[in-house]
């Protein structure tokens, strides 16, 4: 079971290095990941210190966590949300956090709306990330967390009726606490895609929603044009060679 963390642990973790590493990378994949949503009501659970939702436009977006100045205090596990009301719901770092983390997904599955998006961020075990936490368990952020491989993310969202569309690994270098190590490092982040692509720190999730039954009916489109309408030519009647010229002229 991972241990409770606060949000000033958090937060200080954050202001490290090591930390603002990690921050560059996941609001550049949510940024881009939002951008294209659409709907009235977005959810972010956890990391409030972050706003990941701020290249959505989606008008309502939401900040919640269990403390601290939020949008909204809440349980993850009990959220006063209405059923089928969220068009998009982010999950930054909370599985890993969490004493029960499927029954958080099975939460979030009630408040979507079908066919809409949560967005999931985690901690890789198989990687360097991973490693650190396996062989130096720390007591702060993030290396007390239990880190869930991304294959059970999968089947977790799998049973809940979702269907993964994208994700993305980041975070390659090695977890140091010093910038010159990770500046160092930084041509691992640019090679890591195409030699080491499962092995990342983080892993990033998007997934839909789906309702078995359930088809959206789209707007029945024709390529044909529509027939002009004219107005019918009326019989003109012709007497001497003088009027069949004129009426050649005048066609």
């Amino acid at each position: 079971m991972p241990e409770a963390i606060t949000l000033h642990d958090v937060s200080e973790w954050l202001a490290t290095p090591l930390g603002q590493y990690l921050v560059e990378r996941e609001r550049d994949y949510f940024d881009r990941a939002v951008a294209d949503i659409f709907g009235y009501n977005a959810f972010q659970l956890g990391m409030p210190e972050l706003e990941l939702l701020r290249s959505s436009r989606i008008p309502l977006r939401c900040r919640i966590a269990p403390e601290r100045d939020v949008d909204l205090r809440a349980d993850f596990r009990d959220l006063p949300i209405a059923s089928n009301s969220a068009d998009l719901v982010l999950l930054p770092h909370v599985l890993e956090f969490a004493e029960h983390p499927h029954q958080i997904l099975r939460e979030v599955t009630r408040i979507l709306m079908p066919e809409a998006h949560v967005v999931i961020s985690g901690f890789n075990p198989f990687s360097l990330w991973g490693s650190r936490r396996f062989f130096h368990r720390g007591r702060d952020f993030p290396w007390r967390g239990r880190f869930i491989t991304l294959m059970r993310v999968k089947d977790w969202l799998a049973l809940l009726g979702f269907e993964v569309i994208g994700g993305q690994m980041a975070c390659y270098a090695p977890p140091s606490r010093q910038q010159k190590w990770l500046e160092r490092f930084g041509f691992m982040e640019a090679a890591g895609d195409r030699w080491w692509p499962i092995a990342g720190g983080v892993y990033f999730l998007q997934a839909v929603k789906r309702v078995r039954g359930m088809r959206v009916i789209m707007p029945k489109w024709s390529d044909r044009l529509v027939p002009v309408k004219t107005l019918a030519g009326s019989t003109q009647k012709i007497g001497d060679e003088e009027d069949v010229l004129a009426a050649r002229v005048h066609e």
